[in-house]
This record gives structure tokens, sequence and C-alpha cells, in this order.
């Protein structure tokens, strides 16, 4: 794995509205679209070399060493009991190496792992990972980037609790089963925390939830590449900021969702919202932090599973139950980095 500095950006865009790109009209619109299909990644066949390539703060296949090595790349490594992460034999369609990460949750017994790491804080930043779901079962939260001030050697808490604007953001993509509406391991979703989200029913301040305009339910037993990007917002003289922060997915290099000022979405409560084709109101924009300090410079590679929410999913009786990811080919980078392209 390697890190040196890089941006957090994350567009999160209406599989069916139009995108545009870094560059602004006067009118506020991308002046291109945001890139698909192979980005940085078309320059590194199978990606062999892709952690040297310029703008690129961490580059993790899993080739290395055995898990304990894990700890001298990552920051914090979280393996109860030694029985949690494995490296397995399996590598997406057309990557180079051989192995790759498994995370195994048993309900009851643990509630997963984790492998989190720092990079130089960034405005901007792209994380791109490989993901196979192995068992038919609900997961709790899932992969997580963001911004802490000060940077710390660990992932931090805080839920339930709004951020200040100046000490953190987090971003989350996981799969969200909708109190059993989808099937498991559900859709993919944005678990978000910021100085402007909004409170649930009861006061406090859970993730508030975005999802793309169509559901984008996540595979099992295949490989799929995820990328997200988060741009944070302008911060000048005026409290508070420009609301022109980012958010954007792009699921196996195609953009599933855009999310900044202006798209059109559903009503927005402390749940979330739902990004539209048309219609609804115009989001407000994301102001991500009020202190332009304020960066992202965190990525934790989780998989946390808990019995409360397989139940609130319709899983009567969650005891014992293992629940397996795998991930592999993970790359943090100042620009979009796009699915592997095969080696000859």
């Amino acid at each position: 794995m390697r890190s040196r500095p890089a941006v957090l950006l994350l567009a999160f865009a209406a599989a069916a509205s139009v995108a545009f790109a870094d560059g602004k009209r006067a009118d506020g619109k991308r002046a291109e679209p945001l890139p698909e299909g192979p980005g940085l990644s078309k320059q590194y066949p199978g990606d062999r070399g892709i952690a040297g390539a310029e703008g690129v703060l961490v580059a993790e296949s899993f080739e290395e060493g055995d898990v304990a090595a894990l700890s001298s790349r990552w920051r914090e490594v979280k393996n109860p009991g030694g029985k949690v992460l494995a490296l397995v034999e399996d590598v997406p369609d057309g990557a180079h190496g051989s192995r790759a990460l498994e995370v195994t949750a048993t309900v009851g017994e643990n509630t997963g792992g984790h492998l989190y790491t720092t990079y130089a804080g960034q405005d901007r930043v792209h994380v791109r990972f490989y993901v196979k779901f192995l068992d038919e079962e609900y997961v709790h939260h899932f992969v997580t980037l963001g911004g802490y001030r000060p940077a710390t050697r660990w992932p931090q808490g805080h839920a339930g609790e709004r951020p200040k604007g100046h000490e953190r953001f987090t971003v989350a993509i996981e799969p969200h089963g909708k109190n059993g509406r989808e099937k498991p391991p559900g859709a993919w979703t944005f678990y978000n925390y910021w100085h402007e989200m909004k409170p649930s029913a009861g006061g406090r301040h859970w993730g508030n939830g975005l999802a793309p305009v169509e559901t984008q339910r996540v595979p099992r037993d295949r490989w799929q590449c995820v990328e997200v990007m988060v741009a944070l917002n302008t911060v000048t003289e005026e409290p508070g900021g420009e609301p022109d922060g980012e958010l954007a997915l792009w699921l196996d290099g195609k953009l599933v969702a855009d999310v900044r000022s202006g798209v059109p979405r559903g009503p927005w409560s402390g749940m979330g919202f739902r990004l539209l084709d048309r219609g609804g109101e115009p989001f407000e924009g994301f102001r991500w932090r009020k202190d332009k300090a304020l960066q992202a410079n965190f990525l934790t590679l989780s998989h946390y599973v808990t019995a409360g929410a397989m139940r609130r999913n319709g899983v009567k009786d969650p005891a014992g139950r293992r629940v397996r990811v795998r991930f592999d080919h993970v790359v943090v980078a100042d620009r979009y980095v796009g699915p592997i392209i095969p080696a000859r």
C-alpha cells in the first residue's frame, strides 16, 4: 500500500440526469461530463504499477506479506481474535496478483473488522475499490471516508451527533436493506454526517442516507468496482462557505449518482433523500465544512455487522450467522481511477 497527498472527491449522480464535470460554466453547471469507463487505470493494465502513479495516495492489492504485515501499511487493523481477516486466492477479472482480503463477521462472536489509514488532507478525492459479497446477509455499516481535524490514528465514533462544521465529516457507501424491502445484501446508498444534515424525529442526528435515482442493488458472489468521489465546498470570508460541495458514485465504471447544488431531490428528512430524474426540489448543495482547514484525510475499509441491523431488516434469529465479504485493488487518488483494464 502507498500513502501520499491527494484530494477527497465523491460525486453522486442521478442515472437518468445529465452529469457535468470539473470545469463550471457561468450558470454553475459543469462544462464537461464526468468521466466513465477507464480513467487513471487505463495507463496501468491489471493495476500493475498504479501505486506509483501521480496523484495516487493509497494503493493496496493485498499481495505483500501476511495479515500481520497489514499493520505496517495501515494505521489501524481490527481483527478480533485473529479470526476475522484472511488473505484468500481470488482477484477481479483482469487484475494482476492472486490474493484478496476476506473479512468474516460472525454474529454473536464479533462485529467484523476493518483497515483504517490516513493521508495528507485534500479538498477532493476519489476512492476506488473492488468488493465481492459472498453471503446473502445484511450488514450494518461499510466503507467510510471523510475528514477529521485533527487527523487521528483510529476511526472516531460520534454516532447520533451532528458535526460542528470544523472538526469532522464522514461519507459511507454501504448496502442498505431498507427494512427488509431489499434482498440482502441490499442496495447501494450513501450514509453521511455533516453540519447541515437533518435531524431524526427524536432530535438525534443519525447519518442521512442519499440514494440514486435508480435503485442500485448490490450483486452477490461477483466482483464489483465501486468508486466514490467527494469534493469539499469552497470556504470564503463569509461564514459557512459556499454550497458547492459534491458527491458522486460509479459502479463498474458507470456514473450512477452525481449530487451537487440544483439536482432534483425528493423530500429531505433525518433519513436523508432520494435523487429524482425530474420534479421535486432542487438540492441546496453540500457545505461539508465551515472551515477550509477541515479536509478529507482518512479511509476505513470496514465490514461491520450487528444482530440489530439484521433484525431491522426482518431477520428473526441472526445469532451465529456468518457474513463474508472480499476486498481488493483499493486506490485513493486525486483523480478518477475507473475499473481495471486487463493486462495482455
